[in-house]
């Protein structure tokens, strides 16, 4: 999976420039983008606590958080503020607070795919400004798409934890939370072990496959 780290292992510096533009575009974009969705769908479903808490925004500021901010700069993947949510609020709670979990990632794909088409749209043209445009489109899509894989991890405080509290039976989910303190240690091991990378490579491939496959048609 493409890194800042591993571009300036490469000695790409150019490439790695076009990747933190890229990041910066996913942080301040992108992220307020997936936060707000999460409180769009929960105040559509009856939950007003994101508005309340002035979370209803595009502004980058109401989200950003720093060590999601830098993880996302630096990794390609991290994580925002997020957003408030009473599920109490809602009138199926457990549909309710899995269609509000789904939300976030599924505007990450969106984009990403927004961007994978303006990347196959410009084209290419060695060393070129478009070339460069191009790259950053492609980045973008990458992070976009590394955003929702690991989002939908199956591990708290991610979106994919939340998910699950709307599929399993109330008892198992229950069971599942009991270890919630474990599953953040695992996370973290996963990550500094480089294991996590290997995972979400794998899964954003196969994304990045799916979003690609129109614009391939028309553009080729």
């Amino acid at each position: 999976m493409v890194t800042l780290i591993s571009l300036i292992r490469q000695g790409d510096i150019q490439q790695a420039i076009i990747f933190i533009l890229s990041g910066c575009f996913v942080v301040f974009v992108c992220s307020p983008i997936h936060e707000l969705a999460h409180g769009w769908v929960a105040y559509k479903l009856g939950d007003n606590t994101a508005k309340r808490e002035g979370r209803l925004t595009f502004n980058p500021i109401a989200h950003i958080d720093l060590i999601g901010m830098i993880m996302i700069l630096v990794l390609g993947f991290g994580y925002a503020k997020p957003v408030p949510v009473n599920m109490n609020n809602f009138k199926n709670p457990k549909s309710g607070m899995a269609l509000t979990a789904l939300a976030g990632p599924c505007s990450n794909l969106i984009l990403a795919f927004i961007s994978i088409f303006i990347y196959y749209a410009l084209g290419s043209t060695a060393g070129s400004l478009i070339d460069y445009i191009s790259l950053f489109f492609m980045y973008s899509a990458i992070i976009n798409v590394s955003l929702a894989a690991f989002n939908l991890l199956p591990i708290p405080p991610l979106d994919g934890s939340k998910i699950l509290a709307g599929i399993l039976p109330n008892r198992v989910y229950y069971k599942y939370m009991q270890y919630e303190r474990y599953a953040m240690i695992a996370l973290f091991v996963l990550m500094l072990s480089g294991l996590l990378d290997g995972i979400l490579n794998v899964v954003v491939r196969a994304l990045l496959f799916v979003i690609s496959i129109i614009p391939n048609l028309i553009f080729g």
